[in-house]
């Protein structure tokens, strides 16, 4: 008899209660950068493509920080859906530590030598001068970052999405407003313009962790217990480590790739550094539904692996593939239809306006494949921990063809620009076949817990 997804309504139901607050949160913090984009691109464009630059930082910043929180979030769902609640806490400690580190480097980069980090993605003088005055105000945010996202993915992982979607939303709330405030320099106070940007994120981070740590107090939630910080259980820092390694590969060669991207555009001109910047924040937030599900789906599959009940789990898993394919087609309509829209949100020149439309177009196909790589790779794999085919997968499709043809394209043959953009959107199309083949050996159907002392 044939599965009908939507005929289960506990499935359903689960689903939903995971993922709406996760694509919520992943929405309202894809908001912060369209605010920093509609907000500055009101005031010049060399501002927000300057800004878009600098923030690639925070983006592979985000990328180890993804590989961390993202195994804290495979082992914790299991070991949650398994009803051992100690291990979960010991899961976020071990997460809070190496956060922690991270969070620290990059604070130190970009506070005391923001002009190193610059000159990575752009040769444009103007660019590194804004991206150098952003740098030093957003970094000290930089210390936050890592901390929340383990108190956020722990409470995810807990029962408790809903909250975390509060948590992000207001936070995102109150960045945008802090965003018109200083930019503009409302209410009296002096218009900051970018750095103005950069205060409201550090701000916003100050209140959302705040408000992180509050919540975990209450009852029902998990807190990390700090008698418990400092000692080493060596096979769950195995287990954390055989996740979190393959995820921290395919997180660098991802965000480096990404933001490899944004270097050959920043290197083709301002026009195009701005066209981009506009098309990555469309991008960003069409994504949330396809992320969200990523997210809820794998932890409700990892709560039934880590329980025992792996025919549901793999059950779950087939019904996330269609809807991944549906995401995806859904999200190719979605882009087209906000063409239109999004030329009337920013100031560009002629020649980027006509880069933009290129842009949407060509993203519009590679929604498919985001979708479905995303949902199928980062949900259902990553929740049996199979962590290590993202990492082959983005070796051979981004590093071995996207890459080095938009490098080719942006500095040896002098390409049209959006050849080059195009180029950066093969990967994921590309994956589609070698995903699928790889889902139905059904590897990720294990069950990752042990017995833990």
């Amino acid at each position: 008899m044939k599965d009908r997804i939507f005929s289960d309504k506990i499935f359903c139901r689960k689903l939903l209660m995971l993922t709406a607050p996760i694509a919520l949160q992943s929405l309202m913090l894809a908001s912060v950068a369209a605010a920093d984009a509609i907000m500055l691109g009101s005031v010049a464009q060399d501002s927000m493509a300057a800004v878009s630059l600098a923030t690639q930082i925070q983006f592979i910043q985000n990328m180890i920080l993804s590989a961390v929180v993202s195994a804290a979030a495979i082992l914790g769902a299991q070991y949650w859906g398994k009803g051992d609640v100690q291990t979960v806490d010991d899961i976020f400690c071990i997460a809070l530590r190496y956060c922690g580190i991270a969070s620290l480097l990059f604070f130190v980069g970009c506070v005391f030598f923001p002009r190193y980090l610059m000159v990575i993605f752009t040769n444009e003088e103007a660019l590194i001068a804004i991206g150098i005055r952003y740098l030093k105000v957003a970094g000290w945010s930089y210390l936050l970052t890592g901390i929340s996202q383990c108190y956020l993915v722990i409470m995810k992982v807990s029962g408790h999405a809903s909250q975390t979607a509060m948590i992000s939303s207001g936070a995102v709330i109150l960045n945008i407003v802090l965003n018109a405030v200083f930019i503009f320099g409302l209410f009296g106070l002096p218009a900051m313009e970018v750095q103005g940007a950069a205060l409201a994120t550090l701000i916003a981070r100050v209140v959302e962790l705040v408000w992180c740590v509050l919540c975990s107090r209450r009852k029902g939630y998990v807190r990390p217990q700090w008698s418990r910080f400092r000692k080493r259980n060596p096979l769950l820092a195995s287990d954390f480590w055989k996740c979190a390694f393959p995820l921290l590969g395919a997180s660098l060669f991802w965000g480096v790739g990404f933001t490899s991207y944004t270097a050959f555009m920043g290197h083709m001109g301002t026009d195009a550094a701005a066209s981009n910047s506009v098309a990555s924040v469309v991008r960003d937030l069409i994504c949330c539904l396809c992320n969200g599900i990523s997210s809820g789906g794998g932890i409700l599959v990892g709560h039934e692996l880590g329980a025992g009940n792996l025919e549901r789990g793999k059950l779950y898993g087939n019904r996330l593939v269609k809807l991944a394919f549906l995401c995806g087609f859904l999200s190719t309509g979605v882009m087209l239809l906000l063409t239109p829209a999004v030329l009337g949100f920013v100031k560009l020149t002629e020649d980027a306006r006509k880069y933009l439309v290129g842009m949407m177009v060509i993203m519009a196909f590679y929604m498919i494949g985001r979708a479905v790589n995303t949902i199928i790779i980062n949900g259902i794999f990553a929740a049996g921990g199979d962590t290590l085919f993202d990492l082959y997968s983005l070796a051979v499709c981004m590093w071995g063809i996207a890459v080095p043809l938009a490098a080719a394209g942006t500095f040896l043959f002098d390409w049209p620009v959006l050849v080059v953009y195009a180029c950066t959107c093969l990967d994921e199309v590309g994956k589609i076949p070698w995903v699928m083949v790889h889902y139905r050996k059904y590897g990720w159907v294990k069950d990752l817990t042990r017995e833990i002392t």
